[in-house]
């Protein structure tokens, strides 16, 4: 019982390599760590199928699948049901929203998946899998992690707004402050030595509140 617990409790943390697996999706059987080669991944669980809230935040995601499709990103979920719950949940929503889950839903049946990404969280539930959000990188690495409980849904906005900052910074070698969004100006890096301290304080940024916290406009 203590190893299974052990084993439940496994949560990969921001920077780790994203852990392989291979499951059976409504798209197919995938191998994570051959899928959607050069692009993010946005993997995300949810509690169960045929579920209000659960319902509202697939249908968020299939609704904004075009925004991430812009941001070179695949959308893969995940819950303790089995491939014909999926569908069958799937096809209803369409059949009475006209809302299409068009990205694979993983079944995580014997919830392998789930306990390799920290996704049973034994307080809340043994047997669901809280709404966890990894963002991981081409390289198949963890780069941020959102966790929430089985009765709060999750902000579409946020998730977008935090997967475009990551790649920005990436791209600009940059920092992100407080509520950033696209257009907003950049944070320059800390300096790391004298030279760049006196840069900061010399250089012409759009803002400067002294050199330890300098932004500029992409």
């Amino acid at each position: 019982m203590e190893q299974e617990l052990k084993e439940i409790n496994i949560m990969p943390r921001i920077g780790d390599q994203a852990p392989d697996f291979e499951a059976v999706t409504t798209k197919g059987k995938i191998k994570f760590s051959a899928f959607a080669k050069d692009k993010w991944i946005i993997l995300f669980s949810h509690p169960a199928d045929f579920t209000p809230v659960c319902t509202t935040e697939m249908s968020g995601f299939a609704q904004r699948k075009a925004e991430f499709d812009a941001l070179n990103t695949e959308l893969i979920g995940l819950s303790i049901d089995s491939i014909h719950a999926h569908l069958a949940w799937v096809n209803n929503v369409k059949e009475n929203t006209g809302v299409y889950f068009d990205f694979p839903i993983i079944a995580d049946i014997d919830m392998k998946v789930s306990r390799l990404y920290g996704m049973l969280q034994p307080n809340e539930s043994e047997t669901a899998a809280v709404r966890a959000v990894f963002f991981i990188d081409p390289s198949k690495k963890i780069r941020l992690v959102m966790y929430y409980p089985l009765n709060v849904g999750r902000n579409m906005d946020e998730i977008l707004r935090a997967l475009e900052a990551l790649q920005v910074s990436d791209a600009n070698g940059v920092a992100m402050p407080l509520n950033w969004k696209k257009g907003d100006r950049v944070i320059v890096p800390p300096p790391k030595d004298l030279d760049e301290m006196q840069e900061r304080i010399d250089g012409n940024y759009a803002e400067k509140i002294d050199f330890y916290l300098v932004k500029k406009d992409l």
